[in-house]
């Protein structure tokens, strides 16, 4: 049995999840306003860990969300993965933060998902996914205006979910497109895809790993 502590800190929700053998069995999150995963992350695993009876050394993996996403809660999100890697001896597994989205919606054939973050002003972190979860168009920051994701309207349907599904809705309107700004990523849909890359050990260097970013961090004062 794969045993596997999943943590999701990509966005707003901070989220905690234990999965066996891809199953989610226990799974800990809260989406805030203002960021909260520096005081709530570490609460989070000491409690999925007790609820489930379990101690540190029953792990076999920890999952980490790698991104695209906030600067800030990526690097405490993975500061902790990695700190409990070293400590238990135990791989790290890293998690594409738009394809854990992504398996939030089940699929049709002919159907494809769209798993879009808000990334300030008309910008957007995405990706596209077919129904088998695979992505069928890489992970990019991109400007939203009346023409994207147009070479996917030919599809039965497609679901924009995220938080950056608003400013997608306002901007072009395709009939079969779906658009939800509700949908976060979460350690729950996690599960399935960090059990797949331990099957495949497919694993992260602990001391080299970095989140994905995909833009460079930028530091803004406060207006005067």
């Amino acid at each position: 049995m794969a045993r596997i502590l999943n943590l999701e800190t990509a966005t707003t929700n901070c989220s905690v999840s234990i999965s066996e053998d891809g199953n989610t069995t226990l799974l800990k999150e809260n989406n805030a306003v203002e960021y909260s995963h520096s005081e709530q992350l570490h609460v989070f695993i000491k409690e999925v860990l007790e609820e489930a009876s379990l101690s540190f050394s029953d792990l076999d993996a920890v999952s980490v969300s790698k991104g695209p996403g906030s600067y800030t809660g990526l690097r405490i999100g993975v500061s902790a993965a990695k700190g409990l890697c070293f400590s238990l001896d135990i791989p790290l597994i890293s998690v594409s933060t738009l394809q854990s989205m992504a398996r939030q919606v089940k699929l049709e054939k002919n159907e494809v998902v769209i798993p879009v973050l808000d990334a300030r002003r008309m910008e957007v972190y995405s990706a596209v996914y077919d129904e088998a979860n695979k992505e069928i168009r890489k992970t990019k920051a991109e400007i939203i205006d009346a023409s994207s994701f147009e070479e996917f309207s030919e599809h039965q349907k497609i679901y924009v979910v995220g938080s950056g599904a608003t400013k997608c809705s306002e901007t072009f309107n395709y009939s079969n497109f779906v658009f939800d700004d509700s949908l976060m990523p979460s350690a729950n849909e996690m599960a399935v895809i960090a059990h797949q890359k331990f099957e495949q050990k497919l694993f992260e260097d602990v001391a080299y790993f970095e989140p994905y970013y995909l833009k460079n961090f930028v530091l803004q004062g406060k207006k005067t």
